[in-house]
């Protein structure tokens, strides 16, 4: 083998194993691509908005529990003008009278680069105040923009009777670490 055909093949080698996803990457990617089909059927207004979004994340399975005090936590993708760029965790603690499980998916539109950037420098907490829009099959909502961040959620399963307070804490993972 010629040298310069076998430093070709350590660059191959080296370059998809640096940027290859694993499996659990690429399911979450391959739900989050679903999750937002799901979304645009049931509410048209979103795919105009998500065209003029700076960015996206899509966590399409988030499950919850509570008792008092209640978890939740999920992994989605985040995309920027369209293209997938990075991976994304939240959890989420509340306080209150709350008790039961549900899953469900939560998309957060991005308005501005100044709010996609406190995802991507890990300083973005929405807290109560942060209103998500809940979906329900055949409604056409728009969500509004509060500090440059828009909430859908989307139920899936389970039972949540929920009168808490909390905040969620998401992370970022870009896709080329």
């Amino acid at each position: 083998m010629k040298t310069s055909n076998f430093i070709m093949l350590l660059v191959l080698m080296v370059s998809t194993s640096l940027f290859s996803q694993t499996q659990k990457d690429k399911e979450i990617i391959r739900d989050a691509e679903i999750a937002k089909a799901e979304f645009i059927k049931i509410n048209k207004e979103i795919a105009p908005q998500l065209k003029s979004a700076t960015a996206y994340v899509l966590f399409p399975n988030v499950g919850k529990g509570a008792f008092i005090v209640g978890a939740a936590s999920g992994n989605g993708a985040v995309y920027q003008n369209g293209v997938l760029i990075g991976l994304a965790s939240m959890k989420q603690l509340d306080l209150g009278l709350q008790a039961g499980g549900e899953t469900y998916s939560e998309m957060i539109l991005f308005e501005t680069e100044e709010a996609f950037n406190r995802l991507k420098t890990n300083k973005l907490e929405l807290t109560a105040g942060a209103s998500a829009v809940a979906l329900q099959s055949g409604e056409a909502i728009k969500a509004k923009y509060a500090d440059g961040i828009a909430v859908y959620v989307l139920p899936k399963a389970g039972l949540m009777i929920d009168a808490s307070v909390g905040g969620q804490k998401l992370e970022y993972i870009p896709l080329n670490n």
